[in-house]
């Protein structure tokens, strides 16, 4: 009796399963270096102590400023200004973060980044 081969044709490397497969991934990386660019320049706004504190970060998590309003120079000491600055600036990578993981989650498909 002969044996019949139960494999079945899935496209190998050479066939076309195997290219669409690479089409699809080219597109997903065209895809992703073109939300990555967008990234580059959105940025997210984040404040602490009433708005005293004021930090700029982009979607690449790069802060791109830190503003004081001079009257907190009047109440704060160097701790409180300090920990102004720190909360803000968490504050603005976190929202950074959520940014990236909206632009890029549906590209993504559940991997991480």
């Amino acid at each position: 009796m002969a044996k019949r081969s139960t494999k079945q044709k899935m496209g190998g490397p050479g066939g076309m399963g195997g290219l669409g497969m690479m089409k699809q991934i080219q597109q997903m990386k065209e895809q992703m270096a073109a939300v990555k660019e967008a990234l580059a320049v959105e940025t997210v706004t984040a404040t602490a102590g009433g708005g005293v504190i004021t930090v700029v970060a982009t979607g690449e998590q790069i802060i791109q400023s830190i503003s004081i309003d001079a009257s907190i120079l009047e109440d704060a000491d160097v701790e409180m200004l300090q920990d102004l600055i720190l909360t803000a600036v968490n504050s603005a990578l976190d929202q950074s973060r959520e940014l990236i993981a909206e632009r890029l989650g549906p590209l993504a498909g559940g991997m991480p980044f």
